[in-house]
């Protein structure tokens, strides 16, 4: 078996912490992702979800517990090395893309790899390959925009995956498309997923889609199961 590219060991997190108000998000949560691995996080509106990513993204610091990425704990590591993690083995996909509205899809997807030191050449070569991927590939100088909402969030993939990170992680990637267009943007993420065997944990409401992971894991009180 694989050795694992993510791990959360016990992890804790409370918001307004001994004050009015209190909320404890994460109780003693426990997760284990090993290359090529497709996981769904399910789990009702306010119950962790979003926190729980972006802790696993270092985004955010528990109040307890460890995050490791390749066996190495980072959870308290100085900021520019989480910063590089971030940015070398972490991809993002969020409800809404976020794309830069002034670029156009294949800028968008070439920009973080400029900023990781990639030649000009090289990534658009990428850049033009992902969108190919994903069925795209004739809709690269469009800005976003000119896009439909499938489309974008098909950039969106491509721009998460353009640095060839080890882990995807994804809060509601289909959220806000119609069914139909959720499913073909689905089927696109997960060939995207199979053919790089990167370790993906996706957060969903949508249990049709969630059972297509696979695994399924539920968020309840603060826990996994």
């Amino acid at each position: 078996m694989s050795d694992p590219v993510l791990q959360l060991q016990a992890i804790e997190k409370t918001y307004n912490k001994g004050k009015p108000g209190e909320v404890q998000v994460l109780r003693q949560a426990d997760l284990t992702l090993r290359p090529g691995e497709v996981t769904a996080l399910v789990a009702p509106s306010g119950a962790g979800k979003s926190t729980l990513l972006h802790i696993a993204g270092l985004l955010d610091t528990p109040d307890a517990g460890r995050v490791l990425i390749d066996g190495e704990d980072v959870t308290h590591r100085s900021d520019r090395r989480r910063t590089e993690l971030r940015r070398d083995a972490v991809g993002f996909i969020y409800q809404f893309h976020h794309l830069l509205p002034e670029f156009s899809a294949l800028e968008n997807i070439v920009l973080p790899q400029l900023a990781n030191g990639v030649a000009q050449g090289a990534a658009q070569a990428r850049a033009r390959d992902l969108l190919a991927s994903v069925g795209v590939g004739n809709r690269a100088d469009h800005r976003p925009a000119a896009l439909s909402g499938g489309e974008q969030q098909r950039v969106a993939f491509c721009r998460a995956l353009a640095n060839q990170p080890r882990i995807l992680l994804a809060d509601e990637p289909t959220g806000n498309l119609d069914p139909a267009t959720s499913d073909r943007v689905f089927d696109a993420l997960m060939a995207l997923v199979r053919d790089t065997g990167l370790s993906a944990l996706i957060a969903t409401h949508n249990m049709a889609l969630a059972e297509r992971m696979d695994r399924v894991l539920h968020l309840e009180s603060g826990q996994l199961a």
